[in-house]
């Protein structure tokens, strides 16, 4: 069934699919090309300590998953999907623009006009492919497919060519090529928006409530002004990251306020659906802690520990988007073949067996220090197979996540829940920058991992003694200090995996007929 008889179609599909799909893949490119070379551009260019390298990095990926929950209420409510995407694209743009110049100011407030023109766009482009298609419309499934590819694209081209550029002609080149994708990308969807391929879909919901003037300005000219004069806030918080954590009190106790209102409302069995959709954001939070040192600690053991082959530290973040390209159409073919044989697992054993992949990936990164070198590198192949099997993991868990959440809320709470998931992200990086700081090295100060149990747990990954924490060259204590952390947090991630597809059958019970 198609969602309008007279639409106009591109292999089947709305047209409109198809220029969202190219803004989403620059927006993409723009935003994962900046991400590969943060960390990189902190530590060699600006001369910050890993410790704080990693502060800011986990702040401004933290804050890029919390501004959606606003930007998509702001779009529900006053300005459309199509003002929204326009007005966070134009804020991205400069985001990555002004990151060319080498000041304090211009860099904390780049990341922070990011952070906030993030929030307008990345909620919105996917829920503007939603409105393309009918609830009942066959195609919704493929359309979304068709898009996630996109995403990936960029995730995985950016790395490649930002850091090729910035290697070859400096750091403020490589910003201004992510700054170009995003501009592309906003061409893409104004030529969509001037051809008028997305019909009536997307305008503010109310017109005359986004037209109000209020002190001779319209209520949506209002919340562009309040949204830049935001930024500096937003930079205050990156810059001072030590102090995050009060906002991630603030979030978690209004969250758990609307959580416990919403539980009043429903049924006893839909009180079991929502526990089972805090269970899950638990499991994805564990999930993106572990996995999102890509970008940050992973990227820098592999700038100093890694023996690279053709590509350099910031090229290797491709690596994931990649594999999701290669592996994404076969896990599809895998779960219908599985559901056809009736063997399809539920997705309570998917998510443990998600955990179970991310802490074998890592567990790999570790156990690469046993064929390092005197100079303290280790073998690329670990980097690729690591990535590979985490891969595996992100597949079985993050997508099934999402989709269940759609399954599991009641219709009236469906927005609201799925804001909930995706603060996984936001409580993910946060803990991720926690978990980074841990592989920096102090003068002086004796590894966390390399006393007792910890101790022992990383000898037995990586091979390497302990003593090689103190004793060992400059090289080998920090190489210690990257593969103690994943051996620890390897096989912690393995655990809970183990103990939640134990679980699994009460888990399922609870979801009722939900698979």
């Amino acid at each position: 069934m198609k969602s309008n008889s007279l639409e106009q179609t591109y292999f089947g599909h709305p047209k409109g699919l198809f220029y969202l799909f190219f803004a989403e893949l620059w927006e993409r490119f723009s935003f994962y090309g900046m991400r590969a070379l943060l960390v990189l551009y902190m530590t060699k260019q600006l001369l910050f300590s890993d410790t704080m390298s990693f502060g800011v990095f986990a702040a401004y990926m933290s804050l890029v998953y919390f501004t959606p929950i606003i930007g998509g209420y702001l779009a529900d409510n006053f300005l459309g999907y199509r003002n929204s995407i326009m007005l966070g694209g134009i804020f991205m743009a400069l985001g990555h623009f002004f990151l060319s110049f080498e000041h304090p100011i211009f860099f904390f407030g780049s990341l922070s006009l990011i952070i906030v023109g993030n929030g307008f766009f990345k909620p919105n482009i996917s829920t503007f492919v939603g409105t393309l298609y009918d609830r009942d419309d066959q195609r919704r499934d493929s359309g979304f497919t068709i898009f996630y590819m996109g995403i990936n694209i960029g995730g995985a081209v950016a790395p490649l060519m930002c850091a090729w550029i910035a290697e070859a002609y400096g750091w403020h080149y490589g910003f201004i090529l992510a700054g170009i994708g995003m501009l592309v990308g906003l061409y893409f969807f104004y030529d969509g928006l001037r051809e008028n391929v997305f019909g009536n879909k997307g305008h503010a919901p109310n017109p005359n409530k986004y037209l109000r003037k209020r002190l001779g300005l319209h209520q949506g000219h209002w919340i562009a002004l309040f949204s830049l004069l935001s930024v500096p806030i937003f930079a205050l918080v990156v810059k001072y990251n030590q102090y995050e954590h009060y906002i991630v009190w603030v979030a978690t106790i209004g969250i758990s306020i609307a959580m416990f209102y919403v539980m009043k409302q429903v049924s006893a069995k839909a009180k079991k659906q929502l526990t089972v959709t805090i269970y899950f954001t638990i499991l994805m939070t564990l999930f993106w802690a572990i996995f999102e040192q890509a970008g940050s600690s992973l990227t820098l053991f592999a700038d100093r520990n890694v023996d690279l082959i053709f590509l350099n530290a910031a090229q290797t973040n491709s690596i994931n988007a990649a594999f999701i390209i290669l592996l994404a159409i076969p896990f599809s073919w895998l779960w219908s073949y599985l559901n056809r044989k009736k063997y399809n697992p539920n997705s309570a054993i998917k998510a443990g067996l998600g955990l179970l992949f991310l802490g074998l990936g890592f567990l790999i990164f570790s156990a690469s220090a046993n064929s390092v070198t005197p100079e303290a590198l280790t073998p690329m192949s670990y980097l690729v197979l690591g990535y590979f099997v985490l891969t595996i993991g992100e597949l079985l868990i993050s997508p099934i996540g999402l989709s269940k959440m759609t399954e599991l809320s009641p219709p009236k709470y469906l927005a609201f829940i799925m804001g909930v998931f995706f603060t996984s992200s936001f409580y993910g990086h946060f803990f991720a920058g926690k978990i980074a700081q841990l592989t920096t090295v102090e003068t002086g100060k004796e590894n966390l991992f390399s006393t007792g149990t910890l101790g022992t747990i990383t000898e037995f990954f990586s091979g390497l003694s302990p003593n090689v924490s103190i004793q060992g060259t400059t090289e080998m204590i920090q190489l210690y200090s990257y593969v103690s952390v994943y051996a620890a947090f390897g096989l912690l991630s393995c655990l809970i995996g183990f103990l939640a597809i134990l679980i699994s059958p009460l888990i399922k019970n609870w979801m009722a007929e939900v698979h």
